[in-house]
């Protein structure tokens, strides 16, 4: 029995923690041959060098594609993207998959769907539909979509977008986060042990910090960290503030420098480049709040009853959870919206982007198709015209 070759390709850590339990049942699965393809900043030492948390998952790694160059500057991620796409190209040819899966909204990512779709593979594509109205990633979501073939989208309301966009209804799926598969399958790391392989002090109250720029806006990163640390630095020592490092995107190097310099003042604060994923669920588990302007803020906090801060407009149209609160990226504002966080009871929010087996369920509506390779061609869906 010839098995259907599946091609993964992921270029973040946050990504890879999305995409692991599907890769998971791909591995398991006696009509699947998985390929594995790392890229972004997985090759990246400032990032954590996360090739090797995919290697101890146990995961087999077909082909890396180097796409960073030095700097954060619009041309430099112009650059990478060209890169990207250089290298998808002749990864896929090398390759030859039956389908491509991707997910999200990176550049890297819309790299990749082009090579596919110049090389005519089908790409089943995760987390389309969603609304991000602060970020360009908005743009290269929707585009990804028109380049795929099978949708695997997180709620109804993405699921109506989609199919807006021209999609074939047929092919569309509400399926739920892939992250919050993945979560429940990580054993959580007790408090002191955490600690302990961290190396950090828990305080009073902890927060986790993760703030990405927001690419639609130039110079924005600047002022918004600024005012995102001068409200950290107003909850006073007994505030436990562990920040992990932004991606990178346009500005970032903004982030990192402000972030590390306030961390070399600050007793109380930490920075990590990468926890891992077992870490970091273990992290959102302990502490009290989460701030910034993450995915994670919005899809997996409310799974673990905490509240998110969401400062700015990156995450702005995203569906959210009731413990999600939103905020302007004003130090006054920011710091109140933290202390009444404190006080939110979130045990029993419901997160709408939680289902189960979202991983198993989705590989089956793969394996369900009679011929992946017929799923090139494609018509536009007009919405009244069914």
């Amino acid at each position: 029995m010839m098995k259907v070759k599946i091609c993964v390709v992921t270029g973040s850590r946050a990504e890879y923690g999305y995409l692991n339990p599907f890769m998971r049942c791909c591995l398991g699965n006696e009509k699947v041959e998985l390929q594995i393809v790392v890229a972004g900043t997985h090759l990246h030492p400032d990032f954590g060098n996360t090739i090797s948390c995919i290697e101890n998952d146990g995961f087999q790694i077909n082909e890396k594609v180097n796409t960073l160059v030095e700097g954060d500057s619009p041309s430099s991620i112009a650059k990478s993207m060209g890169l990207a796409l250089i290298g998808f190209g002749e990864v896929f040819e090398k390759l030859n998959p039956d389908l491509l899966v991707l997910l999200g909204d990176r550049y890297e990512i819309l790299a990749a769907a082009s090579a596919a779709l110049l090389s005519r593979i089908p790409i089943a594509h995760f987390c389309g539909g969603d609304i991000t109205n602060g970020a360009y990633d908005d743009a290269i979501r929707h585009s990804i979509t028109k380049m795929s073939h099978v949708h695997f989208v997180t709620h109804e309301e993405a699921k109506s977008r989609v199919i807006q966009l021209g999609e074939d209804p047929s092919h569309v799926f509400n399926v739920g986060s892939l992250s919050l598969d993945g979560m429940k399958k990580y054993k959580l790391i007790p408090r002191e042990d955490l600690a302990s392989q961290l190396g950090i002090d828990f305080r009073e109250r902890n927060i986790v910090i993760t703030y990405h720029p927001p690419t639609l806006y130039p110079d924005r990163a600047k002022l918004e960290i600024t005012e995102i640390l001068a409200a950290l630095d107003e909850l006073g020592e007994n505030v436990g503030l562990v920040f992990t490092r932004p991606t990178l995107d346009a500005e970032y190097l903004t982030i990192v420098k402000a972030i590390d310099e306030f961390v070399a003042e600050h007793a109380n604060a930490f920075v990590f480049s990468s926890l891992g994923q077992q870490r970091y669920y273990s992290l959102l588990s302990l502490v009290d709040v989460v701030v910034g302007n993450s995915s994670s803020g919005i899809y997996e906090a409310p799974s673990f009853g905490k509240a998110t801060v969401n400062i700015g407009d990156r995450q702005k149209g995203r569906k959210a959870a009731a413990s999600v609160v939103h905020v302007k990226a004003e130090r006054a504002a920011i710091k109140t919206a933290i202390e009444q966080a404190f006080l939110m009871d979130c045990s029993q929010i419901k997160n709408p982007y939680e289902q189960e087996n979202t991983a198993q369920r989705s590989l089956d509506i793969i394996l369900s198709f009679d011929s992946l390779s017929r799923l090139i061609t494609k018509e536009f869906f007009s919405i009244g015209k069914e």
